[in-house]
């Protein structure tokens, strides 16, 4: 057995080892990273629900609850400030929907919403999350099962990518070989 055989296989080993404790830390983390996006989101809907109460009362008793007749209401309105406050509560009312639907995303099972989280949440909310987010080691169940998934998923990952790689660089060298002895014989 080489010295060089012996540093690179070492080296393979405890890549490999490396690559599956940082998936292990990663992973503990999304549990947490999405109970706090939940907890953000929830006080974000607290604020704009009180907000918009107001307005909705408004527009129950005059507009059989139609914010948008509301509105439409105050942006026809002869009255400079009513124009004016037609822009602020549709601010208000577009982000209470916003909101909404982060709320309603939320509510699926922990990987859908790890999915919604990572790929579809609104980017307002997730970057402020990402800002404030406080990195913690939760040694429950979940967060020990999603850093094992992640561990092992990227760990897998990485050797199929490797395996992958040689198997095509092998094919191409035996392929040129065999191109290279073939012009050689024609010569």
């Amino acid at each position: 057995m080489s010295v060089t055989f012996l540093f690179t296989s070492l080296f393979r080993a405890y890549g490999r080892l490396a690559l599956f404790a940082i998936g292990l830390l990663l992973g503990i983390q999304v549990p947490s990273f999405m109970d706090q996006y939940q907890q953000r989101i929830d006080a974000h809907f607290r604020e704009v629900s009180i907000n918009i109460t107001g307005f909705q009362d408004t527009a129950d008793q005059l507009f059989s609850g139609d914010l948008e007749s509301l509105i439409t209401y105050y942006r026809e309105s002869n009255d400079e400030v009513f124009q004016r406050d037609a822009d602020s509560i549709r601010l208000i009312v577009d982000r209470y929907n916003r909101i909404t639907t982060e709320q309603t995303a939320l509510q699926g099972n922990m990987a859908a919403s790890a999915w919604h989280i990572a790929f579809v949440s609104d980017r307002e909310f997730f970057n402020e999350a990402m800002e404030q987010y406080s990195y913690t080691v939760p040694l429950n169940s979940i967060a020990i099962q999603w850093g094992l998934a992640l561990a092992v998923l990227s760990t897998l990952a990485i050797d199929l990518m490797v395996f992958g790689s040689t198997r095509v660089f092998r094919l191409l060298m035996h392929r040129r070989k065999e191109v290279l002895s073939a012009q050689s014989t024609r010569v």
